[in-house]
């Protein structure tokens, strides 16, 4: 038993806002059946309680808690609450959410009633194996983060700079971002922790600049490195809602967005569609309505990982499209649609240590 392999699948933000929820998985859930770690990220809260907080996403991120069934249907087994949403309604609503998810049957991370239950990785032993999951968030609102006294979220927050590259007045800063010292000391202390209690550690983390193809912030290649140089094997990132560069470093592998999974928006009037459109230079599919997060919020991928007491064996993708009715479509080799998504995923991984190598319906990244 102790040579046998342990499989984990890790899919991106799932929160959708839209009833019936129960055929959002059809399409997946029989593929996800086969891991024995089955990861996602909770991009909503589900009580009937709090107050919309004034600095919030909007009130699209609390929903009614049976729509949480939705993460049951697909069956995974460990979610990241580690969200820029998660405090939108303030501490009760989140931790509603806690509770729900726990009273299900679910491992959850990277939020909690203080800053220690925050940090705190599931632990999962499996063939002989042990697992351990962290999630952090970095685009959080003031007050949403997790303290020693008060709920929230595992914080990895940056400090955002503007440095002028040259002597003429008016030209465009660059932006420079760099992690909170604190946060990132105690990201780095967890990591270490979990090392000395388990054979492989899984770093989440919900973090960089949403909507925009393949602009990464400094701060995420600089909290990476610092999560592999403490011990992290595997880094799983989200937000963006679009799928962003998969990386490797000394051999480990970091996805930096898993893009959407399961979700969906509120359609956007002809008005805010162009604003958005000239604040992100990123335009919306009008086959999409409901995914309004760019042209390509309609590209996905699952992470897989095979584990074993040696660490990571092997790290590949599968390519997913999510299809007009907002369900993931695994993609087959030999599908056009296959191929463009690797080469999209090329393309956006460029300027990262990668290589690609298509076996069977999945992609093995190696360095």
């Amino acid at each position: 038993m102790e040579n046998k392999k342990v499989s984990l699948l890790a899919c991106g933000d799932v929160g959708p806002i839209h009833e019936p929820v129960s055929g959002f998985s059809t399409l997946v859930k029989s593929t996800l059946a086969l891991a024995d770690i089955r990861f996602a990220q909770v991009e909503r809260v589900y009580s009937e309680r709090g107050a919309l907080q004034l600095h919030s996403g909007g009130s699209h991120s609390r929903l009614k808690p049976s729509m949480a069934s939705v993460f049951s249907d697909c069956g995974f087994n460990v979610l990241s609450l580690a969200s820029n949403h998660a405090m939108d309604w303030g501490e009760d609503a989140m931790l509603d959410t806690l509770a729900l998810f726990r009273d299900r049957g679910f491992q959850i991370i990277g939020a909690g009633r203080n800053l220690e239950e925050a940090r705190q990785p599931a632990l999962i032993d499996c063939n002989g194996t042990r697992v351990a999951l962290l999630a952090y968030c970095s685009v959080l609102n003031e007050g949403y983060a997790a303290e020693r006294n008060k709920a929230g979220v595992a914080p990895l927050r940056a400090h955002t700079y503007y440095e002028s590259p040259e002597y003429q007045p008016g030209v465009p800063p660059r932006v420079v971002t760099v992690p909170y010292a604190e946060d990132l000391q105690g990201m780095s202390e967890d990591i270490a922790a979990a090392k000395q209690k388990a054979d492989v550690v899984v770093v989440s983390h919900h973090w960089g600049i949403h909507f925009i193809p393949r602009m990464i912030a400094d701060y995420q290649t600089i909290a990476a490195k610092a999560a592999f140089a403490a011990g992290a094997d595997l880094i799983l990132g989200h937000h963006a809602h679009v799928p962003k560069a998969i990386g490797t470093y000394n051999g480990k592998v970091c996805f930096y967005s898993l893009s959407n999974f399961i979700m969906g928006s509120k359609a956007r009037t002809a008005e805010s569609a162009a604003a958005f459109t000239r604040k992100y230079g990123v335009t919306l599919d009008p086959d999409y309505p409901h995914l309004a997060y760019g042209i390509d919020a309609k590209r996905s991928l699952i992470a897989k990982a095979v584990l074993s007491k040696r660490g990571v064996d092997k790290v590949s993708f599968l390519p997913v499209l999510i299809d007009k009715q907002l369900r993931p479509e695994i993609l087959k080799h030999g599908d056009p649609r296959f191929d463009d998504m690797v080469n999209y995923m090329d393309w956006a991984s460029e300027g990262f240590e990668h290589r690609f190598k298509v076996e069977g319906d999945e992609v093995v990244v190696t360095g």
